[in-house]
């Protein structure tokens, strides 16, 4: 299979390839949601329409081990008993960095990237290097909070909760972290805004 024909079989599902980690022996492949199609589809999905206690990460469970059948690859996940090194291999991967504010600045979609699982092949996939995410060293993301609330030393995430939660009405809760908005990269590829408001609620709680 080349990445070209994975890459086919996965946004069918609505998720899409956001890295690869090359080893000796075979690849892992990064897998992310695939705007805007997938919040929509997670919002009709069996696990939402059931009222699932945990729909959004066991919706891409259920489809990433059906990927993990078709492909003939083994599935891992950020969540679980057993969590995969999602940010090592994401770092490690070919399209991104590490942030300040300690997530990866991921190539298409700046720090909006959130990975959703993993296949493991035991054969090598290539594709064209990717550019570097960060290439002119900006850091929007560092100014797009109150003073404070990140430094080059520091992320005060306790500060940041306070803040998020002394106006309700404010667009980090309805619309997405404003910092991870800030990244230009990720307005090439946008999420919906109930998808980021429900994740924000999440980490609020």
């Amino acid at each position: 299979m080349t990445y070209f024909e994975l890459l086919a079989v996965t946004e069918a599902q609505h998720l899409t390839i956001f890295g690869i980690v090359a080893g000796l022996r075979g690849s892992i492949i990064l897998l992310r949601a695939h705007e805007p199609s997938y919040w929509p589809t997670i919002c009709d999905s069996s696990e939402w329409q059931d009222g699932m206690q945990y729909p959004v990460p066991q919706w891409p469970h259920r489809i990433i081990e059906r990927l993990a059948q078709v492909t003939g690859s083994k599935p891992h996940f950020p969540f679980g008993k057993q969590p995969a090194p999602f940010l090592n291999w994401a770092l490690a991967s070919d399209r991104a960095q590490q942030s300040l504010v300690g997530s990866a600045i991921q190539a298409d979609a700046g720090l909006l990237a959130s990975y959703r699982g993993a296949l493991a092949l035991n054969k090598s996939i290539r594709v064209s290097p990717c550019k570097n995410p960060c290439p002119s060293g900006a850091k929007p993301y560092m100014t797009a909070f109150p003073a404070g609330i990140i430094t080059y030393s520091n992320y005060d995430l306790n500060t940041y909760l306070d803040y998020m939660r002394a106006d309700p009405e404010q667009s980090c809760l309805s619309a997405g972290c404003t910092s991870h908005r800030a990244y230009s990269i990720g307005s090439l590829h946008q999420r919906m805004a109930e998808h980021s408001a429900y994740h924000m609620q999440q980490f609020l709680k």
